[in-house]
């Protein structure tokens, strides 16, 4: 290649190639949204549901919303909230995974929290699909009531929200998504609208899930249940000892826990 400019172009576009191809919305189980362009996510292998422990009635709750979503049945934007660690993130992904080993064509969508502004682009992607779509926002948070508008006017009561076939799935640490404090009382001339205007957001979901922190007979029965599906041996002394060096019991720990086994023993995980 002699000609200088053909050698500039070829330049730029090593420095700025071309953005990738969209994914098929039909081929893949999980995918992640990048702003723009929704691409396949590289690995989708969830726990499966039923490894999952101490979250019964919040599992019910979301797969029974869920497949009413992948059936075409009314659904609702869900919230799961609460302590760090409760396995909300998890629940999400292995209930998606279940319903779609059970023949139903529903899919997830990751979505981070930096592209909110951006999720009308993808609402018109996904709208003419076949498909339902689950949108998957993790570790959602606003710092202002005003910060979370958009998201609540594209849930429900804006002239373009979300398409019928696609609901939000929301994980998140605080209950209202946006903190309150006592200030709120002194500064507002009315202190219930400021009361209002932040709790406005999370009353736009439907379904509301709570997640609290376990006590300790509820992690040893996590661990235990793990460390059975897996045939690992585990010692509950050793266990208690492992969230206590970590200064919290949840099911986080509880896995890290049982990665540490599996190292020992020579064993994968998944």
């Amino acid at each position: 290649m002699t000609d200088p400019l053909l050698r500039i172009a070829a330049a730029l576009e090593r420095l700025a190639p071309p953005p990738p191809a969209p994914a098929d919305p039909l081929a893949h189980p999980a995918y992640v949204w990048r702003g723009a362009v929704l691409q396949p996510a590289r690995a989708f292998a969830p726990q499966p549901l039923e490894r999952l422990c101490g979250i019964d009635a919040q599992k019910a709750a979301l797969v029974g919303n869920l497949e009413r979503l992948a059936e075409g049945l009314p659904a609702h934007d869900v919230l799961l909230w609460g302590a760090r660690g409760t396995g909300k993130s998890a629940l999400v992904k292995s209930a998606i995974a279940h319903l779609q080993a059970a023949g139903r064509a529903l899919a997830l969508i990751e979505v981070a929290s930096a592209s909110l502004e951006t999720l009308p682009a993808l609402f018109a992607t996904i709208a003419p699909v076949s498909r339902r779509f689950a949108l998957f926002l993790d570790d959602l948070g606003f710092d202002h009531a005003a910060d979370g508008r958009a998201l609540r006017s594209l849930l429900e009561g804006g002239a373009e929200a979300r398409p019928d076939n696609a609901r939000l799935i929301v994980t998140a640490n605080r209950r209202h998504l946006i903190p309150r404090d006592l200030a709120e009382q002194d500064s507002a001339i009315n202190p219930r609208d400021a009361a209002d205007d932040n709790l406005a957001l999370a009353d736009r979901f439907g379904l509301s899930l709570g997640f609290h922190v376990v006590d300790q007979d509820a992690y040893l029965a996590i661990v235990r249940a793990y460390a059975e599906a897996l045939g690992l041996p585990f010692d509950a002394a050793e266990a208690v000892g492992w969230a206590t060096r970590r200064g919290s019991r949840s099911g986080r720990v509880a896995w890290q826990y049982v990665v540490e086994l599996a190292g020992r023993e020579g064993r994968r995980v998944g």
